[in-house]
C-alpha cells in the first residue's frame, strides 16, 4: 500500500471514530445548591397561596429557575440567596455539593432525586416566614437525561448506572452515574459544582458515554 493510500484509511479511520462519538455526546449541566418547594412550604415561606415567578427556562422541559430566593441554614452555618426551582412539588428537597455540607454542618447522602428517607432536614428562611424541614437534604447523585429514542441509540435503559469520559485538562472517567429515561426530558447530564470543578467543566461543555 503506497503512503498516500495509508494517509486515506487512517484519516477515515480517524474521521468514522470521531463520527461515531458524535452520537453518544451528552451536554453537561452544572447544579449549584438549590431547592425545591411544596405548597404547603411555599405559604409559609413567602405567603398563603403565592405562585413562584419564572425567572429562567431550565433545559429540561417544564422546569425553571425562579426569582425567589431564600435562606438555607444547618446546625454550623447557613447560605443566602439560594434559587427556587419550579414547579411545585409534592415534597420539599434541598440539593446541595459535599462542600456545602460541610458549611452547614449536615451529613447528606448522595441520592436520587425524590429518594428522601433517612435524609437531614434543616430550616428554610423566606420573607414571611420559616420551615424547618425533617428531612430532604441530599446531595444528588449524577445522573443523565434523556428521551427513549436517545437511550435507544445509546443502547441504554432507565435506572442503569454507567460511567461517562470527560475531555480537556483534566481528562477523566466519572462512575455511578444514573440513567433516566422519559418522554419528558431532553438530553444533559447533571453534575453539582464540586463535580464540575473537579473535572474542569462548565455548562454546555460535554462528556461521553464511556465504552461506547
Amino acid at each position: 500500500m503506497h503512503s498516500e493510500d495509508v494517509v486515506k484509511l487512517v484519516t477515515k479511520i480517524v474521521v468514522d471514530k470521531i463520527k461515531a462519538l458524535e452520537n453518544y455526546k451528552i451536554p453537561i449541566g452544572v447544579s449549584n445548591r438549590h431547592l425545591h418547594l411544596s405548597q404547603k412550604d411555599l405559604d409559609i415561606l413567602y405567603g398563603p397561596g403565592y405562585s413562584l415567578t419564572k425567572r429562567t427556562d431550565l433545559k429540561q422541559p417544564g422546569q425553571f429557575a425562579a426569582n425567589e430566593t431564600v435562606t438555607i441554614r444547618g446546625p454550623k452555618g447557613e447560605f443566602d440567596n439560594v434559587r427556587i426551582l419550579g414547579p411545585i412539588r409534592s415534597e420539599s428537597q434541598v440539593e446541595v455539593s459535599m462542600t456545602d455540607s460541610f458549611r452547614l454542618g449536615v451529613k447528606p447522602p448522595i441520592k436520587e432525586s425524590g429518594q428522601l428517607e433517612n435524609t437531614p432536614g434543616l430550616e428554610i428562611i423566606g420573607p414571611k416566614g420559616s420551615v424547618k424541614i425533617p428531612n430532604g437534604t441530599i446531595i444528588a447523585l449524577r445522573h443523565i437525561h434523556m428521551t427513549p429514542e436517545c437511550a435507544e441509540k445509546m443502547g441504554v435503559k432507565d435506572k442503569e448506572i454507567v460511567e461517562v469520559e470527560t475531555m480537556g485538562e483534566r481528562h477523566g472517567i466519572l462512575g455511578n452515574v444514573l440513567i433516566r429515561v422519559s418522554d419528558k426530558y431532553s438530553l444533559e447530564m447533571h453534575l453539582d459544582v464540586d463535580e464540575a470543578n473537579a473535572c474542569a467543566l462548565k455548562n454546555n461543555d460535554f462528556v461521553i458515554l464511556h465504552g461506547k
